[in-house]
């Protein structure tokens, strides 16, 4: 069973997070590359797990029911709002 992951640690920078062994960024024990995995705070943000905009484009949707080899036309697509 996985470990509870951490939301905001206090020094993300000490662990590699590549993992559930949680091993120190100087002593990699997995073998999961050659350098630490950084902590989604550290990349992200300390809201990186608050949902919101995350400037993705809105979803495509149709009505239209089709095959793997059919492409839908421009003018049958709408977006859902």
């Amino acid at each position: 069973m996985a470990k509870n992951f951490p939301v905001n640690p206090k020094h993300p920078e000490r662990i590699c997070w590549g993992c559930d062994l949680y091993c120190p960024a100087k002593s990699l024990a997995c073998g999961n590359g050659s350098e630490r995995t950084m902590h989604p705070a550290e990349m992200f943000g300390e809201d990186w797990h608050v949902p919101g905009d995350w400037g993705l484009d809105a979803v495509i949707t149709t009505d239209k029911v089709v095959d793997d080899f059919q492409s839908l036309h421009d003018d049958t697509l709408h977006v859902k709002s």
